[in-house]
């Protein structure tokens, strides 16, 4: 038991500083397409690192509202918090030197490890992440956003361009495209689905960061997921692979 309260306060604690520290920024990660800051942030007694993507540092795109990937990086991890999976760093909203923008605990991941150097030796965990991308909609899963961890885990990054209410699934792994979901992966959305009612704690949450039609949409796409029970197979009007793959 010990153990387990131990972990949790240091978990409290990390929330508490990446909400309430302050934000001094280190550099700008020099290759993403919207401005993205290395920051550490500290309070009188810790210090972590951290990603910040400020909101007015987006690049426009043709088919996402202005100024809203941050808020959708937010849900993602929100989303992945209720279902226990795939592993997304701690994520939230809050003001920083270039304004309200997402801020996303720094994880150290091992050099020149991502989904294709992974994908054949955790099937299991890329089975869960295929089911994730369904569920946010996700139109940009690049091979170097699931990446392994120096803890041994298998993480994901990147996810602000998802929720949209339209069919845009763009991805990496189609390794399972109109197989079986697994069970234990059904009954997670089947419990997630219940919580995406009005009267839910996350389902307010979820709310105030995506749109009423973007959230009819997501409660559709679990629907549909958990009525055919199998993953889906590529669109044909639209790319299925971003580019680049990685």
């Amino acid at each position: 038991m010990a153990d387990r309260t131990n972990h949790s306060s240091n978990q409290d604690a990390i929330l508490d500083l990446i909400t309430h520290g302050t934000i001094d920024v280190e550099e700008l990660v020099p290759w993403g397409s919207n401005y993205t800051f290395l920051v550490k942030i500290r309070d009188h007694t810790s210090e972590m690192m951290a990603v910040y993507k400020p909101s007015r540092g987006e690049r426009p795109l043709w088919d996402f509202p202005d100024g809203t990937l941050a808020f959708r990086e937010v849900a993602s991890y929100q989303l992945s918090r209720a279902l226990g999976w795939p592993n997304i760093p701690r994520t939230i909203l809050r003001e920083g030197p270039q304004g309200i923008g997402m801020v996303q605990e720094y994880v150290e991941m091992v050099d020149r490890q991502h989904f294709f150097t992974l994908r054949d030796q955790h099937r299991d965990e890329m089975k869960r992440i295929a089911a994730f991308d369904a569920v946010i909609n996700n139109t940009d899963r690049k091979g170097g956003h699931v990446l392994l961890g120096v803890d041994g885990k298998i993480w994901c990054i990147d996810h602000g361009v998802t929720f949209h209410e339209q069919p845009k699934l763009r991805t990496v792994i189609w390794d399972f495209m109109e197989q079986p979901i697994p069970t234990k992966i059904i009954q997670g959305l089947t419990s997630l689905r219940a919580q995406l009612q009005s009267s839910d704690p996350l389902c307010e949450s979820i709310s105030r960061l995506i749109a009423p039609r973007e959230m009819k949409a997501l409660r559709a796409r679990i629907d549909d997921l958990i009525e055919t029970k199998a993953y889906p197979k590529p669109p044909e009007d639209w790319p299925p692979v971003p580019w680049p793959p990685i």
